[in-house]
């Protein structure tokens, strides 16, 4: 059984601290956005795309060629179509 208050606070620290300020901006202000609402599954798809390389999170963000695939998932969409504002 998935501990989903443990799984949460590994997302949200996952997101905040990622190496760049911009991805670090960007996925907590999505993850921040969504957390709560996602489903278990959803959850744990959000987990695997945080453990992905900043490089491939971003060029598949703004439509650039990433090196991998992504799943065609709820979260992959969310993210893909995510408007994020900058401060």
């Amino acid at each position: 059984m998935i501990n989903i208050d443990e799984l949460k606070k590994k997302i949200i620290y996952r997101s905040n601290y990622r190496g760049t300020k911009e991805m670090d901006s960007l996925l907590s202000a999505f993850t921040k956005k969504y957390i709560n609402i996602l489903n278990e599954n959803d959850l744990l798809d959000l987990e695997k795309l945080l453990n992905l390389d900043d490089t491939n999170l971003y060029n598949f963000y703004n439509g650039f060629k990433t090196d991998i695939d992504f799943e065609n998932n709820n979260v992959n969409f969310l993210y893909k179509n995510f408007e994020y504002l900058k401060k």
